[in-house]
């Protein structure tokens, strides 16, 4: 088991808060840019506007 220190992390593209990996992403932890639906969501959002 790894702690949690351990993981990679990346920073979330909307928010800037930095997120660390999940087991759900490891298949796809290269395409992974938001840290949660939310940010998304209002990255999609805020997109459709400008």
């Amino acid at each position: 088991m790894r702690r949690k220190g351990d993981l990679p992390h990346k920073d979330c593209a909307a928010c800037g808060r930095p997120f660390a990996w999940r087991r759900k992403w490891a298949k796809v932890w290269d395409e992974v840019r938001y840290c949660s639906d939310r940010c998304r969501s209002d990255a999609r959002r805020t997109g459709k506007k400008n």
